[in-house]
């Protein structure tokens, strides 16, 4: 493998996914705004809550999503475009029984749900009901894209991705604005009007996949040796995605029952920005990942450790040079942005911030584990470890926690699944665990130095403007300052360095 080359195309597809995700944030964080102040808290946490209850249901899409980019981006690595295409059909057909069972437990659990144990408002409930049936055509939607997602993905053709994720962004916006021009219940027509943008998006990936990549096409071959692979595959992370959707979605519902909708609106706003944040990072790892799997498929297990270890170091510096003013200065960013902040939204995003940080580092991790195919023991511990978050939550609430307890317990949960799966992954993939406890070490020193200097600043001075802009220079600086010459490694420092290089001089010839 030419690792130039394989570097070079690497920053080429995360530049691209980077400006595609910074139009998404922008373009998302304003939207949620209006959202937020068209329907009001009451219903734009009912909207969340309804919606999360049919995400209930995702993790049966979830399990599959993963299944699906392993086995594509897999034979993609060996080379074997025969098989490739009959993988790619037979996740379709996969998906087609997934969605049915999606659509038949939301229709009979799910609405049994809605109206004997969700905290809605009487005079809102055909509204909420109303939203629910469109959530579940949306779920089904999602759940059909998924192989053409991760065909694009797997061949590397980010372009593609980022320009059709700007349009789906796009249009979002606009349906938000028409909100404005009609009288009828605006949570309703929100729901259909997303609904129809999922639908349209998802025509647009097929016309886009079938054109340029001739495994998509049908073939009805059905493979029962790969179904039963991939089933088995599948079922161990559906173990895992149940943990995971319990201990988001999950925590949304409990939060409902013992709170009401108010605080699933602060938890709603929280999730927005928290949304924007892991862009960055997903974009980024969107870049990695096909690699992480491909070297695993050509036996090239240096590579592959050296993808996961920057991958997960770069990917913490990323965030922290993101989430760091946000967290010292959650207030001014949210009475900002928001002109209505829920009670609760400040502690619920700084926490959450925590946790998704903790999340997106052990990311590579999950997708090493993936590459193997051999899940059932990594699935069924870490699994087991998330699942414990909902029942503790729920202790907690019972006894008198308030609703920050429920975060702070995720995010304990979260640091223990971390170190849990990397002693379990480390003898699947031979991985050298002194020299990812280095990456460690260096992620630990970087925020012991990033930390001091603008944590005293704001300690010491008023929550205004100009001290916002000063904190958020001292953030970028010493973080800057701390990753360069305690994050890189000398390799790192040359790649960084001969990359800005060419900006520059890109930027003198414009």
């Amino acid at each position: 493998m030419n690792t130039f080359s394989n570097n070079k195309r690497i920053a080429k597809n995360t530049l691209l996914l980077y400006f595609r995700m910074i139009f998404m944030m922008l373009v998302a964080l304003y939207t949620s705004r209006i959202v937020l102040n068209t329907l009001g808290v009451e219903d734009y946490g009912i909207y969340n809550v309804v919606g999360g209850i049919v995400a209930m249901f995702g993790f049966l899409n979830s399990s599959m999503s993963t299944t699906t980019m392993r086995y594509i981006t897999y034979e993609l690595g060996k080379g074997n475009f025969e098989r490739l295409k009959v993988v790619f059909n037979t996740c379709q057909l996969i998906l087609g029984i997934i969605s049915v069972l999606v659509v038949v437990g939301a229709e009979t659990v799910g609405v049994w749900f809605l109206y004997n144990k969700m905290q809605i408002p009487v005079d809102r409930m055909d509204a909420a009901f109303w939203v629910f049936q469109c959530s579940i055509l949306a779920t089904v939607v999602l759940i059909m894209s998924v192989p053409y997602n991760a065909i694009i993905v797997a061949h590397e053709r980010m372009s593609a991705f980022a320009y059709i994720s700007i349009l789906e962004v796009v249009l979002k916006l606009a349906i938000v604005y028409l909100l404005l021009f009609f009288s009828v219940d605006k949570l309703i027509l929100y729901a259909i009007l997303i609904l129809f943008v999922q639908f349209a998006i998802r025509v647009i990936y097929k016309v886009y996949c079938n054109k340029h990549f001739p495994e998509t096409h049908a073939i009805w071959v059905i493979n029962k040796a790969l179904i039963k692979e991939m089933a088995g595959f599948t079922g161990w992370n559906l173990f895992g995605n149940i943990a995971a959707v319990l201990s988001s979605q999950g925590l949304n519902i409990l939060l409902n029952i013992f709170f009401g909708p108010v605080v699933n609106a602060a938890r709603a706003v929280s999730v927005q920005v928290q949304s924007a944040i892991i862009q960055f990072s997903s974009n980024f790892q969107m870049a990695l990942n096909p690699q992480i799997i491909k070297t695993y498929a050509a036996d090239d297990y240096k590579m592959m450790h050296k993808l996961i270890g920057r991958s997960s170091k770069f990917t913490f510096f990323l965030l922290l040079f993101l989430s760091l003013p946000i967290m010292i200065q959650t207030d001014f960013v949210l009475t900002i942005w928001l002109k209505t902040v829920p009670d609760y939204t400040v502690t619920f995003l700084r926490i959450m911030l925590c946790t998704t940080i903790v999340d997106s580092v052990a990311n590579p991790l999950m997708v090493a584990a993936s590459a193997t195919g051999r899940v059932r023991l990594y699935q069924s511990v870490v699994g087991g470890i998330l699942l414990a978050i909902l029942p503790v939550s729920y202790i907690i609430l019972e006894t008198g926690g308030d609703p920050n307890s429920v975060f702070i317990v995720h995010l304990i949960f979260s640091v223990i699944a971390f170190a849990v799966r990397l002693f379990i992954i480390r003898p699947m993939i031979k991985l050298d665990l002194s020299e990812y406890m280095i990456i460690l070490g260096r992620i630990f020193m970087v925020v012991c130095l990033s930390l001091p200097l603008p944590l005293l600043y704001h300690y010491y001075r008023d929550n205004g403007f100009v001290d916002f802009i000063i904190t958020c220079l001292l953030c970028m600086s010493t973080v800057s300052l701390s990753v360069y010459y305690i994050g890189l490694d000398r390799q790192e420092k040359g790649f960084a360095y001969s990359r800005i290089q060419i900006i520059l001089q890109k930027i003198k010839l414009i």
